[in-house]
């Protein structure tokens, strides 16, 4: 089947991270199927890409961790990318609102798939370096984090634990349970997944207003808009832009050895809020005052971070901090004076 037939199913299509692999894919050529929680979300979908109206639909599904959320969603279609599933730091409930719809959605979507969908070879799944992290280490200096490490956490450490570790707790958990349907079920499909770090660049997807941004947008945002007046401590010393990040679930859904079940840390490498903000006061628009001062030579030693195996298996290069963090910025912006019209 040619790349212009085969239908994609792009679950989440209206996050920080999906709208950049629908974008890739149909630049691709593929046909593109969404999920969404609404019709309205659909809309604003259509709205970033009209050249593509005819290649682009939608399935909604509003609660992606009922039982036959996705049963629809996925007949018809070619290949599966799972980006859906929370990022959020503050809830109220871990397990409602993290670990849960984390685990079920993604194990929904696998049972969907095996049972509805078997013409399906290839499901990539939007996983995190949360799942590799291990929280507890720190920074971790003697360390350089790959493919084979996993965050440690466990489903009842993380039902009473902080936010943070939470959410990397839900990632790992979902991560797993994707390895274990594969393993277990022996289904018609190869798995690959995707673990970024902080992903930074710019936000294309739909946002109601500034205090609504993704996380990573706002963790930049921050040091633009005059809420910080010092530079903290960088809680998660490793990124990679966005658009690398949807690259790689293209690569990866493609690649040569897309028979095999693989894992992939796609990172970029190591940075500091203080970089970040050395970027920021250069951009064209943003007030340099309102960006914190700090002292460069106060980093401490972290943790490596390897991205030999998607560059070898997948060919990847990678932006640069300077040109990811100026997009974000830009975009940033953008979006500022949009809302405010």
């Amino acid at each position: 089947m040619s790349i212009e037939e085969q239908i994609i199913l792009i679950t989440g299509a209206s996050g920080f991270v999906a709208t950049q692999v629908v974008r890739l894919f149909l630049q691709r050529g593929y046909r593109v199927r969404g999920t969404v929680r609404s019709e309205q979300t659909a809309e604003k979908v259509r709205s970033i890409f009209p050249e593509y109206k005819e290649k682009l639909s939608f399935a909604i599904v509003q609660d992606i961790a009922q039982p036959g959320a996705f049963d629809e969603a996925v007949k018809g279609v070619q290949g599966i990318i799972h980006t859906a599933s929370p990022f959020q730091f503050r809830v109220e409930d871990n397990e409602r609102d993290l670990l849960q719809p984390a685990i079920r959605g993604t194990r929904s979507l696998l049972e969907a798939t095996q049972h509805h969908a078997p013409q399906v070879k290839r499901v990539v799944l939007t996983s995190s370096f949360a799942a590799i992290n291990h929280l507890r280490k720190g920074y971790w200096p003697e360390h350089t984090y790959t493919e084979a490490d996993w965050n440690p956490d466990t489903y009842e450490e993380a039902r009473t634990a902080d936010g943070p570790t939470a959410y990397c707790a839900s990632k790992t958990l979902a991560e797993k349970a994707a390895w274990e349907f594969v393993e277990t079920e022996k289904p018609n499909f190869t798995l690959a997944t995707i673990c970024p770090p902080m992903i930074y660049g710019p936000v294309e997807q739909p946002v109601a207003s500034m205090d609504r941004l993704n996380e990573s947008a706002a963790d930049v945002y921050r040091f633009m808009n005059g809420s910080l007046t010092e530079i903290p401590a960088t809680g998660f010393p490793a990124w990679v832009d966005v658009r690398d990040v949807a690259e790689a679930h293209l690569r990866a859904y493609e690649a040569e050895q897309a028979a095999a079940n693989e894992r992939f840390f796609v990172v970029a490498g190591n940075f500091f809020y203080d970089e970040v903000c050395e970027v920021l006061r250069g951009v064209e628009g943003v007030d340099k005052a309102k960006v914190p001062v700090g002292k460069t030579q106060e980093r401490p030693k972290v943790y490596g971070v390897s991205n030999e195996k998607v560059r070898s298996r997948l060919g990847m290069e990678f932006y640069s901090l300077e040109a990811s963090i100026r997009d974000t910025a830009e975009s940033l912006l953008k979006l500022e004076k949009k809302l405010k019209q």
